[in-house]
């Protein structure tokens, strides 16, 4: 039964007013006297009764005298001496089904124009991780609708799974497809450093009415503050750890990963933590691994699929974020675009990637079809500069032969459209046949 919203509404009532004064003003941070709270903290600054509206601002440092904050919103107006009060939220963030067929920004404020969101739930901002013995491998196929993953890349409910690409090579337009064909109970999608364009057209145009009635989307646009960026994060996940608390299968796709480290660098850089590698702090290095382990599966039951998008710098997936992210994930699929260039999508390079947990997830007769159906993928790229320049000879090599017959079947099985689902006991035969004919 759900509490009546006075009750619920007295229980985050702060009848101790906790207060400090601005100290200082920099471009991109504050320094208070207090109020002595914890981080992620959300404090106003200002005069409420003023002509201008406070500034709401987060904790992101707390020392024994002073915190550091990063606004949310202009802080040209202010002055040192001003007051800064704590919100009574502290470092919790709103969740419930309230939240299902919704788009919201980092504070859990709807921007969709439906009106407000009836949420009597409160969780942590930075909640307890499980216990490594609480957490589950995943043993259930996890279903995208998309041929090059179930059959070659086979994910799984509770898996963790990157995206890497450079721009321009249909990153988008893959989790657009994700998000609408992969089997879940509940979508959480997380637009970290978009542009508004791109958000307004995957919620309003990419996501089906039916797909949308089970989402929820966090976006946080490349204009906002570093700090709102980052609480999109966070806010995503909450609600993803209250559902799959609750039994259920979340999807959560985090677009993207870089951004995101990049949100952090410049707080902790403003918060002032020595840069390190292409000059992140290192923070960065300590926070990306806990979002990782905050998805998953429980043994408990319920789980969160995790998609998470990274840029890399160039085609050769090698920038730090990108490198820590291959070690964190439980698998990766990266996107080619030489393949794009040929029209190729989605643009999967299934030798460069993985799925470590397929070999659990399928029958040994799939993986035997989908060893061999990559060992063809492999023998031809290797050879691919003797093919093409017309300097390989017919018979040299049985295997090389193999793969040469092999190739326009194995393109029209990758190859399809963003608008295809297909059917997995569809993927399992095409497969099987393109082992078959291979054989």
């Amino acid at each position: 039964m759900m509490p009546h919203p006075v009750i619920e509404r007295l229980r985050q009532l702060d009848t101790v007013g906790r207060q400090g004064r601005l100290l200082r003003i920099l471009p991109s941070w504050l320094e208070a006297d207090g109020p002595n709270v914890a981080l992620g903290s959300l404090c106003e600054i200002g005069e409420a009764e003023g002509l201008i509206p406070p500034v709401v601002a987060e904790v992101v440092k707390v020392d024994h005298d002073h915190i550091a904050l990063v606004p949310y919103g202009e802080t040209a107006m202010l002055a040192a001496g001003a007051p800064v009060r704590a919100l009574a939220e502290d470092a919790a963030v709103p969740v419930g089904d309230g939240f299902s067929g919704r788009a919201i920004d980092a504070l859990a404020r709807p921007i969709d124009g439906q009106g407000p969101i009836a949420a009597w739930h409160k969780a942590p901002l930075f909640d307890g991780l499980p216990e490594p013995l609480e957490r589950a491998t995943p043993r259930e196929p996890l279903v995208t609708g998309i041929r090059a993953l179930d059959g070659l890349l086979t994910l799984g409910k509770g898996q963790r799974i990157g995206i890497f690409a450079a721009s321009g090579v249909g990153k988008t337009s893959l989790i657009a497809q994700l998000a609408r064909q992969a089997e879940a109970d509940r979508l959480v999608l997380c637009l970290v450093g978009e542009r508004g364009r791109e958000v307004e057209q995957l919620w309003n145009e990419d996501l089906p009415a039916d797909v949308r009635a089970r989402t929820t989307m966090v976006a946080a646009t490349s204009d906002k503050p570093a700090a709102l960026r980052i609480r999109a994060v966070y806010q995503a996940l909450a609600l993803a750890r209250h559902w799959r608390a609750r039994g259920e299968h979340v999807l959560l796709v985090l677009d993207s990963a870089t951004r995101l480290a990049m949100a952090m660098r410049e707080n902790g850089l403003a918060a002032g933590e020595p840069p390190t590698v292409r000059a992140y702090p290192p923070s960065v290095f300590s926070a990306i691994p806990r979002v990782i382990e905050h998805c998953g599966a429980l043994t408990a039951g319920g789980a969160i699929s995790a998609v998470f998008t990274v840029l890399s710098e160039s085609d050769e997936v090698d920038d730090p974020i990108c490198e820590m992210m291959k070690s964190l994930l439980d698998g990766h699929i990266v996107l080619s675009r030489a393949m794009a260039e040929r029209g190729q999508f989605p643009a999967v390079d299934i030798a460069r990637s993985v799925s470590r947990n397929m070999h659990r997830l399928v029958s040994a007769q799939q993986l035997a079809h989908a060893r061999k159906v990559l060992g063809l993928i492999a023998t031809y790229e290797e050879s691919r500069t003797l093919i093409e320049s017309g300097l390989y000879s017919a018979g040299s090599s049985l295997p090389i032969d193999a793969a040469i017959a092999a190739k326009s079947a194995i393109d029209a099985f990758l190859a399809q459209p963003q608008d295809e689902c297909a059917a997995d006991d569809a993927t399992r035969t095409a497969l099987a046949s393109l082992a078959g004919g291979a054989g």
